[in-house]
């Protein structure tokens, strides 16, 4: 392979955008403030997958993984992160430049269907992943989360009402 063109090193993201750097090829040695550590990844019948640090098990399972986004659990502990190359990882600062503080966010309806109830109210503070309504679609009640933490400007959705693909639900003020 190229030398060139071989990644030597990357990045995880963190959904809280926190940004950690690491080498390729992995080593088992992390550094935290000025000591380095030893850490081992190791698999066995008894234990399963664990994270062998200062002779103390850690339990992790790869939740899910799909392209580069992973969840995963870390000592009964949820962690969701992007892994990144250096060329991904300025690509996406150029494209989040363009981007300022949006004045709203709509949630638009991801299908068309019916919406059994609403569950947040004009001006309530909510976090990202929070439910705002139910929306019934193909048999199946889905959870219609906020993209984004921040206060609820205006509420569309009304309980046992009929909605189409992208019709805007809540609209919502980041904070």
């Amino acid at each position: 392979m190229n030398d060139k063109l071989q990644i030597k090193k990357l990045f995880a993201l963190s959904s809280g955008k926190r940004k950690f750097g690491f080498s390729v090829p992995l080593k088992n040695k992390i550094r935290i403030g000025k000591r380095d550590y030893t850490v081992q990844l190791k698999l066995d019948d008894k234990y399963g997958t664990y994270i062998l640090w200062k002779n103390r098990k850690y339990p992790v399972e790869v939740v899910r993984s799909r392209q580069n986004k992973y969840e995963i659990l870390f000592n009964d502990i949820s962690y969701t992160f992007t892994v990144e190359t250096p060329f991904s990882l300025k690509r996406m600062k150029v494209l989040n430049t363009g981007k300022g503080k949006t004045e709203q966010v709509s949630v638009r309806a991801p299908m068309p269907g019916k919406l059994l109830d609403v569950l947040v109210r004009e001006g309530t503070a909510i976090m990202r992943g929070e439910p705002l309504v139910i929306l019934e679609a193909m048999k199946m009640q889905n959870e219609i989360q906020s993209p984004v933490n921040g206060r609820v400007l205006k509420i569309y959705a009304k309980p046992n009402t009929n909605v189409m693909k992208d019709d805007v639900l809540v609209e919502i003020k980041p904070e």
